[in-house]
């Protein structure tokens, strides 16, 4: 049952499906699994079933066998099964829910994935802020570090082994590498010139980020293993928030140096600088789709707002419409974002947000306590 709530959860918070309530659900036999009873279902009015099973193996893992019917077709669309230790029973359901969701949509799967990001708690002029992990959907969730020192932006890596994020150890801003199998961390860039938002690059070779220098802030590189960071952009003002591409080619980031915050694209050495969004308003934190299709950003005119566009600034669209969204971040499959989303006034509490592309299927992330950074990791394998 707990393994059937959480395909149907997946499922229904994608928007695209509606699952039909428990009470209107028959266990089936045995047999059943393989062979519906499509007339039963037909009746329901559902157009599509999914049944599965749990088996224990002799060796401790379990198998999970799930499979997809067309009713009105009355017949199989596909079938899968996983098998896993007992502990990643969750896990499993993630990935039959991903078979389903990607057979009816023909989109890329998204359940089986983590979000890493910032906790806080407290008055906002003295938050406490530790670095935080869980499922897509809020489940598994687990703090990182203990709050005594600020963590801001974290991101995973693309091997999804570690996280890089920026904190104040000893109020000096340090980049740092953090181990999510041993949780051990590991320095990278200490500097007393403020650095902010640091970002792998798609081959886990360099991490982008950017830092202030004689009044200059601008988008630097370093080995991931550390180093001398190398400069990549030069332009008077404010260069920040870089993000690639999803071949490593192209960066895009947010500068001032036209008078206000507007979101440019260069190639991935600091040349061939272009400006691309030109409506009203600022524009900050884009951030890149998996697909490489669009670019997600925080849209400032008035209040903070979600926005996409294409790489080369057209089709500007805006997802969501509240008092203060911002900092997204996109789903494996490049067709979500989650974010942030902030209430009026010195007590209004950051929550974690979702929206899909269409603009319409908002919804919230349940975490513990407040929250803010989120980053959406790739698919697990």
């Amino acid at each position: 049952r707990q393994l059937s709530e959480i395909i149907a959860n997946d499922l229904r918070n994608s928007g695209l499906f509606t699952p039909l309530a428990p009470g209107q659900l028959r266990n089936p036999t045995v047999p059943e699994v393989t062979a519906p009873t499509y007339d039963y279902w037909g009746s329901t009015g559902a157009q599509s079933l999914v049944q599965g099973f749990i088996r224990a193996n002799g060796d401790g893992n379990l198998t999970v066998g799930c499979y997809l019917y067309d009713v009105t077709a009355r017949t199989e669309l596909t079938r899968q099964g996983f098998v896993v230790p007992p502990a990643d029973w969750r896990r499993a359901a993630h990935k039959c829910a991903d078979t389903i969701y990607a057979r009816l949509t023909g989109e890329g799967p998204y359940f089986d994935s983590r979000v890493v990001y910032v906790s806080e708690t407290g008055p906002k002029a003295n938050r406490i802020k530790r670095l935080a992990i869980m499922d897509q959907d809020g489940a598994n969730h687990r703090f990182l570090t203990n709050g005594q020192s600020i963590v801001l932006t974290p991101r995973f890596a693309p091997n999804q082994q570690s996280i890089v994020y920026m904190s104040y150890v000893g109020r000096i801003p340090s980049i740092y590498v953090y181990d999510i199998g041993s949780g051990k961390q590991r320095l990278v860039v200490q500097n007393v010139a403020t650095t902010f938002a640091p970002r792998f690059s798609p081959d886990g070779r360099f991490i982008l980020f950017s830092m202030a220098q004689n009044g200059n802030t601008d988008l630097y590189r370093v080995s991931a293993q550390g180093g001398s960071p190398q400069r990549l952009t030069t332009s008077p003002g404010i260069d920040t928030g870089g993000s690639y591409s999803p071949d490593g080619g192209r960066i895009v980031f947010e500068s001032d140096r036209s008078g206000g915050q507007q979101l440019y694209v260069m190639n991935a050495d600091g040349s061939n600088q272009q400006r691309i969004s030109f409506g009203g308003g600022r524009y900050a934190t884009p951030v890149w789709s998996p697909r490489g299709d669009l670019i997600a950003f925080t849209k400032l005119a008035g209040n903070f707002r979600i926005g996409i566009m294409s790489p080369s600034g057209g089709g500007e669209k805006l997802l969501t419409d509240s008092w203060s969204d911002e900092g997204p971040s996109w789903s494996p499959n490049g067709r979500v974002v989650t974010f942030m989303r902030s209430g009026r006034g010195a007590g209004g509490a950051a929550q974690l947000w979702s929206v899909d592309l269409t603009g319409v299927n908002e919804r919230r992330i349940p975490t513990p306590l407040g929250g803010s950074d989120p980053a959406w990791g790739p698919l697990r394998p």
